[in-house]
């Protein structure tokens, strides 16, 4: 340990060290990239040009996507021009940013979940007292609160990772900046660190499903109340997309954090890396504008605005 230098920057091993698969990872991470720029931006425009863009849901979607852009471009960028480049070195400070600002991002995308719950559970369960319940300051003060948690979770996290001594080894075992392979080669004791880690992520995983849980256990009695069937549908179609990426996006987190570190791989860290870190972020506006009836009609009609259909004149 007298010998040791602390580190000053770090290489990122990637995925794999096989040659053969830098191009086809290049190219499915740009592609995948480009569609997450897309969709996000998407969902960003439509619920700022949509003719209600003051309704509670518009509001926590276009939050959504923009956390789903920043947690994406907080590690895609850097992996695309990694395999491009060929060059693997991060510096440290480099790596703390990208990792203070990816898991910000995941931590208010948790809560914003959490919101759009509690938006769902008024609509469904308390219609009369929806627009005096889900007020512009009380989706401000939600969207504000779910920001705050994230970055003060961020920093707490960072801090906690980024005191620890890296002298034994500066080549990390993955293609980004994350928890589990920077404590895997830290030559310091992680005992705290991994405390504090399953802690704090397990508060907020666990309270946030319980919201959620709640949430859509009030909302499954009020469904089951409604005597019309159409009632009942549209009251489905508005929850299945949140609930499909509840489901997704949390059963990845669990996976991740919570398991006990001795039944963790590294490779199957990665893999499940890739999917909620750039898979998650590209697939929400696909489950949101395919799977509620009211983004597509407002998909319509944004689309109709950009491209508006040629007048047809009838000659005599």
């Amino acid at each position: 340990m007298d010998n040791s230098t602390e580190a000053t920057e770090f290489i990122l091993l990637g995925l794999t060290d096989d040659p053969n698969l830098q191009v086809p990872l290049l190219l499915v991470f740009l592609f995948i990239y480009l569609i997450t720029l897309v969709g996000n931006r998407g969902m960003m425009v439509i619920s700022l040009s949509d003719p209600h863009p003051h309704t509670p849901m518009y509001f926590f979607l276009g939050n959504l996507s923009f956390i789903d852009l920043g947690y994406s471009s907080a590690v895609a960028p850097k992996t695309v021009a990694t395999l491009q480049s060929g060059s693997k070195v991060i510096s440290c400070n480099g790596c703390a940013a990208q990792f203070f600002f990816f898991v910000g991002f995941a931590t208010i995308e948790c809560y914003l979940l959490a919101c759009l719950a509690y938006d769902h559970h008024a609509a469904v369960c308390r219609p009369l007292h929806y627009t005096t319940t889900m007020t512009a300051g009380a989706c401000a003060l939600l969207t504000v609160g779910s920001y705050v948690r994230g970055f003060l979770d961020a920093s707490i996290h960072t801090a906690n990772t980024f005191r620890l001594s890296f002298c034994v080894s500066h080549e990390i075992n993955h293609f980004f900046c994350n928890i589990p392979p920077l404590l895997a080669f830290s030559c310091s004791n992680t005992h705290i660190s991994n405390l504090a880690v399953f802690c704090v992520v397990g508060f907020s995983v666990f309270f946030i499903l319980l919201v959620i849980l709640i949430s859509y256990l009030f909302i499954y009695i009020a469904i089951q109340r409604m005597r019309s069937a159409e009632g009942r549908k549209k009251a489905f179609s508005t929850c299945a997309s949140h609930l499909t990426a509840v489901t997704i996006f949390y059963g990845t987190i669990i996976f991740m954090y919570l398991q006990p570190s001795s039944s963790q791989s590294m490779d199957m860290d990665k893999i499940t890396s890739v999917f909620y870190s750039m898979v998650i972020p590209m697939l929400n506006p696909l489950i949101y504008s395919l799977r509620n009836k009211e983004v597509k009609n407002a998909l319509w009609k944004v689309l109709n605005k950009l491209y508006p259909k040629p007048v047809s004149v009838n000659r005599k």
